[in-house]
């Protein structure tokens, strides 16, 4: 059985972009003294981990992961000493603290990938993706990039192209060539070094490709009509989910195994067969935990969830409901007719009720709605190339709301955010929620507190999840405690019957379900749930 790291399993993490989440010296772009001055915020909501994306050197063209020194905070956003400051008040607040590890690409700014273009020969030369063109002067093969177009660029200075999977600012590393990786693994022992926690490692499923460069084939099943995005036309079978990748993987872990209470959680994509790459990645010796965007970009059906919950035991799941990435769950996932504020607090209780790793997106925790702001106003490149088909990315990403009516929420006193605070945020600003009942916020800092009361919805075992029907139900168990959870995804009433093996009492629960007195405690029993309702049993004994 794969080792599990003791404070990890089970844990609850807050996902920060330091861009957006506090500034502390008015320039309008968000930074880590900010982040320090907020983490009473944090550790009030129970988590054990923050997580941080990167606050490294940057054109920022990507969001920071464009990395031109991978150990350097940007000057915009503070210095090492501010970094250390912040480390020791959150572990003096009992929060662990997770960086982004950017493994796989750096930005063209990078002194790595200005040495390699400048000749094939030398230290650096094969540290990045370089390949001959064709004989038409054509790229060495069809890969394309995430965000569109052909995933090469052809540099003037050495006479070949690179590949780059996401931006062309974003050159590949070539984790085969000698030196590469080590190097990567010195950027990790830096970090560690000044006693950080652990690393989110980005883009897992890029990491390796073919040495031959083959070109992929085309779609097995193409969609009937031009997608707005190409990448989707092709079987990604070379150019990612390489089998190298577990390789790489364990070489992360020995390094963070020789700092005990290190961990590592991945970022998979949601190409197929990304159950079965969880599974693989956190086997032994590789990532303690990962996630995927794959239940992200479903739909919110049960479906979709009983199949996670059924995978969650191949590995350990990490689940992230909402992030930097994707659009935030309560707008994405929102049933038609639903009130907002009631479905972020359902989610909140499934989320804290789920096997694994709970990962908690900045502003999750508020039930903010994604953003919808003015093509003059987006700083997401990915946006900017498919707008208006795609807005990009900057809808989950605005600033953190701190203060009802104050400039920029409290994010900023500067004048002009790096991105704009949206208006109907305001209502939902930290200062509205905290402390009144019923609250997104309260409901979340419930939630996590009956994570932590009940073992069983920690670091429990799944089991008994149901096979069909509107209701996602399942059993928690740890030792002696078994939890019996049921989520209505619908929004109609709906009927599920208890296990039959036991009796069960109602658990107080931080949102409208059932009443106590509705549920029935003897196994076999059918308990009514309305709309997005939910319920905890406990089993207390024989029926």
């Amino acid at each position: 059985m794969k080792h599990q790291a003791s404070w990890l399993h089970g844990a609850a993490v807050y996902q920060i972009c330091p861009l957006t989440f506090a500034d502390a010296d008015g320039n309008g772009l968000g930074d880590i003294d900010g982040i320090r001055r907020r983490l009473d915020h944090v550790a009030g909501l129970g988590v054990d981990a923050l997580w941080l994306t990167p606050f490294y050197a940057s054109p920022f063209e990507d969001f920071g992961y464009d990395v031109a020194d991978h150990r350097a905070v940007d000057p915009r956003l503070g210095t090492l000493d501010d970094f250390d400051r912040l480390v020791a008040e959150a572990h003096a607040a009992g929060l662990k603290v997770l960086l982004d590890l950017v493994c796989g690409h750096t930005s063209t700014a990078h002194a790595w990938f200005q040495s390699s273009r400048q000749s094939k020969e030398g230290p650096q030369a094969d540290w990045y993706v370089w390949g001959d063109p064709r004989a038409d002067g054509s790229p060495p093969n069809n890969w394309l990039s995430v965000f569109g177009g052909p995933a090469w660029s052809w540099d003037p200075a050495r006479r070949q192209y690179y590949l780059h999977h996401f931006l062309a600012s974003q050159p590949t590393l070539n984790l085969r060539a000698e030196g590469a990786l080590d190097a990567v693994l010195g950027n990790a022992a830096f970090w560690l070094e000044r006693g950080i926690d652990g690393f989110r490692i980005d883009a897992v499923d890029f990491l390796m490709r073919d040495p031959l460069l083959r070109s992929n084939p085309p779609a097995a099943d193409p969609p009937a009509a031009i997608p707005i995005k190409p990448f989707g036309l092709q079987r990604h079978v070379y150019d990612m989910m390489h089998g190298d990748i577990p390789g790489v993987l364990g070489r992360l872990r020995s390094l963070v195994d020789r700092h005990p209470g290190r961990v590592l959680v991945g970022e998979l994509s949601s190409q197929p067969g990304h159950v079965d790459r969880i599974a693989r990645y956190t086997a032994e010796r590789g990532l303690h935990a990962a996630y995927t965007l794959g239940l992200a970009k479903a739909e919110f059906a049960p479906e979709a969830f009983r199949a996670a919950l059924m995978a969650a035991a191949a590995g350990t799941t990490c689940w992230s409901f909402s992030n930097h990435d994707v659009e935030r769950a309560v707008s994405r996932w929102l049933p038609p007719g639903a009130d907002p504020a009631h479905f972020a607090r359902f989610l909140a209780l499934l989320a804290c009720c789920l096997p694994g790793l709970v990962c908690i997106y900045q502003g999750e925790e508020l039930g903010l709605p994604q953003a919808t702001l003015d093509r003059d106003r987006l700083r997401d490149p990915f946006g900017l190339a498919y707008w208006p088909q795609f807005p990009g990315r900057d809808g989950s990403r605005t600033p953190m709301p701190w203060r009802s009516g104050a400039p920029h929420a409290g994010f900023s006193e500067g004048e002009r955010p790096w991105l704009p605070v949206p208006e109907e945020h305001h209502a939902l600003a930290a200062d509205r929620q905290s402390g009144r009942p019923g609250s997104v916020l309260e409901a979340w800092r419930a939630c996590l507190a009956l994570r932590r009361r009940y073992p069983a919805l920690g670091a429990g075992r799944i089991g008994l999840v149901d096979e069909d029907g509107p209701v996602l139900a399942f059993e928690r168990a740890e030792g002696e405690e078994r939890l019996f959870c049921a989520f209505n995804l619908s929004m109609t009433g709906a009927d599920f019957a208890l296990p039959a093996d036991g009796r069960f009492e109602p658990v107080e629960i931080p949102l409208p379900g059932l009443p106590a007195h509705d549920v029935g405690v003897s196994g076999g029993d059918t308990v009514r749930l309305p709309p997005l309702g939910a319920v905890v049993l406990r089993h207390v004994g024989a029926p």
